[in-house]
């Protein structure tokens, strides 16, 4: 996933005249690939090393999957353009069932998220959630090999991966919330390095950058990561003649990992930062403070 980003990227670069090398990072999420999320931790886990070389001047630019950017940049960096959003949604993959619904009791699903553990608990807490780790392929064969009777994993990696035989169900955002940034890249760049920030400025979707600020910015006063059951997603605002230019509509889900426990919120603005500031405040109002704190105390 992360050479199909690389490789997208440089291929827009290279449409504008632009000469472009591609240095492949190992991060340590990479290394780890069978270690569940819980056991390694994930502050700087797909973002760590790749830094680094930014910092000394290995690499121009760094293409990350925007979920898995921290929410907050060490001051040597910043985001230089965040390009048009692909599908959010997570999707359910099966070889024999043709939706979520349609799952038996007592079933198998394979998920590495948390976040999706938990929403996914809260509507069917009849089947058996189990851990998936792995690249994409590597889900797709353990799924292919009857370990699990259906994965769940974002719509995006499989659309650009062009992996899809296997998809069975885009699930919408009301039933499943995305990850914050879910579907959009972030393209990393050295702060004050105005050449660098030129090229790539092209690159970056206005809609999609105040959609996902948003949604980073909830995350962040949440204080959550991906060992939080947090969703936040964030869209153009439409209203009964269609979309309300400037507007925004953002929901928010924390959830328990047991899926008992869901607090949901929804506002709308005209995105950026403060939308998602009042849709944390919103939730934390409604009671996920509470189930945030019993992660800092776990």
């Amino acid at each position: 996933m992360a050479l199909w980003q690389a490789h997208h990227v440089a291929g827009l670069l290279r449409g504008r005249g632009f000469e472009v090398e591609i240095e492949v990072i190992k991060t340590t999420g990479d290394r780890l690939q069978e270690v569940t999320f819980a056991e390694v931790g994930t502050k700087g886990m797909f973002t760590l090393e790749i830094e680094q070389a930014l910092e000394d001047g290995r690499i121009d630019l760094a293409v990350h999957s925007l979920k898995d950017l921290p929410t907050e940049l060490p001051p040597q960096f910043v985001l230089g353009a965040t390009p048009e959003r692909a599908d959010p949604r997570d999707v359910l993959v099966s070889k024999d069932f043709a939706s979520f619904a349609e799952l038996p009791a007592g079933a198998l699903v394979g998920t590495s998220s948390l976040r999706r553990r938990a929403q996914l608990r809260h509507l069917r807490p009849d089947l058996e959630y189990v851990e998936f780790r792995g690249n994409v392929d590597t889900r797709l064969r353990k799924l292919g090999e009857g370990q699990a009777a259906a994965i769940v994993l974002a719509a995006a990696g499989l659309d650009r991966l062009e992996k899809t035989e296997w998809v069975r169900e885009r699930i919408a955002p009301e039933v499943v919330c995305p990850s914050p940034g879910q579907g959009a890249l972030g393209i990393e760049i050295r702060a004050g390095d105005g050449r660098v920030a030129e090229a790539v400025a092209f690159l970056d979707h206005p809609a999609t950058r105040l959609a996902v600020t948003a949604e980073r910015a909830a995350l962040k006063a949440l204080g959550g990561g991906c060992q939080v059951p947090i969703g936040v997603y964030c869209w153009p605002a439409t209203g009964v003649e269609g979309t309300l230019p400037g507007f925004f509509s953002i929901r928010g889900v924390v959830a328990d990992p047991a899926g008992s426990q869901v607090v949901e919120a929804s506002a709308m603005g005209d995105g950026g930062e403060t939308l998602g500031f009042t849709l944390a405040a919103l939730l934390l109002h409604r009671g996920a403070g509470a189930i945030l704190e019993s992660f800092e105390t776990a």
